[in-house]
C-alpha cells in the first residue's frame, strides 16, 4: 500500500482525492491530512481515515481539532510550519499537494528534499519557483507527477514517447464561463457569475481563474517546467466540451491526445496509481454524446490574463513570481466584491510593469518578489477606491 500525505484535503482536489482512496483501500493508506480554516470537515475525515497525523494550518482551530480527535491515535499540530515538518515523515512514499496558491511552494520544497514523489494539483508551485523545483528534484531523484487535467493528458500521452522529441503541446480549455463574451459584457459580471462554470466543479480561486483564463496561462508556465519545453512549443486552444484533456505533436507531425469525460478523480487516480492503471467506476466517455467536438482561438485581448502569463513567462526570472501573487491578490478581492472582473487583470499588469526584474532568482528573492507584489497589489487596488 502506498502510503500518502494530503496536504489540503479538505479542498476540491483534497476531497476528490479521498474518493479515489475510497475505491481503492487496498491501494492507499493515508498517513497525514491537511486543512487551513475547514476543521469540521479535516475532523469528519481525520474519524474516517485514520490518519497518523492531521494539521490545521490556523492556529485558531486547533484546540476544537484537538479535543474531536482525543479519544484516536491521531496526532494534532497547527500552524503553517507543521506543514513542512509532516512531509519529511519516513512512512509517507507520496505528498499529493493540493494547497491553493503560493502557499503550496515552501512545503513541496521541504517534501522533494525529504526524497518523496510528488502529485502535484498545485500549479503555482512551478509558476512561482519552476527552475529551483526541477533541478531540486532532478537532484533528489524524485518524480513530479501531474494532477491537473491538461498536464495529466500530455504526461500520459508522453508515456511510452519519452526518446521521441515533441514539437509542441497543444492545452485546452474550455473557455469558462465567459466564452465569446466581450469586454463590455465583462465589465458588469458579478461573482456569481464567474463561479458557474460550465464543465468543471472546482474550487472559488481556481473558477475565477478559469473564467479570466489566468489558469491557462498558470498551466501555460507549469507545462514548460514539467516536460523541459522552450516558450514557443506551448499552444493553447479553447475547446469548450472539454473532452480531449490535451493533446501532444510529435516531430513527425503525428498527434496524440487524452480524452475523457471532465472528472479530476482520473488526473489524480493516475498520478497516485502510476505507473498502474487502476480500474474505477466512474462515468465513461461515448462518442454519441458528444457528437461534435470543436476548437476555438483564444481571444487574448478579451482575456489579457493569458497573453500576460506567456509575457512574464518568455521574460522569465521573477516575473511569474510577480504574475502568480499579483494574481491571487485580485482574484480574492473580487471574490470579496471590491474590484470588478476586469479589475483582475488590470492588477497583474500593473504590478508586472511596476515591480523590478530579478533574472535568476535565488528562493529568497522569490519570498521577497512575492510580498512585494502583494504590497503593491493592494495599494494599486485602494487608489481606485
Amino acid at each position: 500500500m502506498k502510503k500518502i500525505a494530503i496536504l489540503g484535503s479538505t479542498g476540491s482536489i483534497g476531497t476528490q482525492t479521498l474518493e479515489v482512496v475510497r475505491e481503492h483501500n487496498e491501494q492507499f493508506e493515508v498517513e497525514v491530512l491537511t486543512a487551513n480554516n475547514n476543521a469540521e470537515l479535516l475532523i469528519k475525515q481525520a474519524l474516517e481515515f485514520k490518519p497518523n497525523t492531521v494539521v490545521i494550518t490556523n492556529e485558531e482551530h486547533y484546540d476544537l481539532v484537538q479535543d474531536a480527535l482525543s479519544k484516536e491515535d491521531i496526532k494534532v499540530f497547527a500552524g503553517p510550519n507543521a506543514l513542512t515538518h509532516v512531509v519529511q515523515y519516513d512512512e509517507v512514499e507520496i505528498v499529493l499537494t493540493a494547497l491553493v496558491g503560493y502557499s503550496g511552494l515552501l512545503p513541496t520544497i521541504k517534501a522533494i528534499e525529504a526524497g518523496k514523489n510528488i502529485a502535484l494539483a498545485n500549479k503555482e508551485t512551478l509558476v512561482v519557483a519552476g527552475e529551483i523545483i526541477t533541478a531540486l528534484a532532478q537532484e533528489k531523484g524524485v518524480n513530479i507527477y501531474p494532477v491537473d487535467s491538461e498536464h495529466s493528458a500530455i504526461f500520459q500521452c508522453l508515456t511510452g514517447e519519452f526518446q521521441n522529441p515533441i514539437e509542441k503541446i497543444i492545452l485546452t480549455a474550455s473557455g469558462g464561463p465567459f466564452r465569446g463574451k466581450n469586454k463590455d459584457f465583462l465589465k458588469h459580471v458579478t461573482k456569481k457569475d464567474a463561479l458557474k462554470h460550465p464543465n468543471w466543479e472546482m474550487g472559488a480561486k481556481i473558477t475565477i481563474d478559469s473564467a479570466s483564463m489566468m489558469n491557462k496561462g498558470l498551466e501555460v508556465i507549469e507545462a514548460k517546467w514539467l516536460f523541459g519545453l522552450r516558450n514557443d512549443q506551448i499552444e493553447v486552444i479553447v475547446h469548450p466540451q472539454s473532452i480531449i484533456h490535451s493533446m501532444v505533436q510529435f516531430e513527425d507531425g503525428s498527434m496524440k491526445a487524452q480524452m475523457g469525460l471532465p472528472d479530476m478523480k482520473l488526473p489524480i487516480q493516475y498520478a497516485m496509481g502510476y505507473p498502474k492503471r487502476l480500474k474505477s467506476s466512474y462515468p465513461r466517455f461515448n462518442f454519441i454524446d458528444y457528437p461534435a467536438l470543436t476548437f476555438e482561438q483564444p481571444d487574448l485581448e478579451t482575456f489579457r490574463n493569458l497573453q500576460l502569463a506567456y509575457d512574464a513567462m518568455k521574460k522569465g526570472g521573477n516575473q511569474p513570481c510577480i504574475l502568480n501573487a499579483a494574481n491571487e491578490v485580485a482574484v480574492d478581492e473580487f471574490l470579496q466584491e471590491r474590484i470588478g472582473f476586469l479589475g483582475i487583470s488590470e492588477v497583474v499588469e500593473k504590478c508586472l510593469d511596476k515591480l523590478p526584474l530579478i533574472l535568476n532568482p535565488q528562493y529568497e528573492d522569490l519570498v521577497n518578489t512575492d510580498i512585494e507584489t502583494r504590497i503593491k497589489a493592494k495599494e494599486i487596488i485602494k487608489e481606485w477606491e
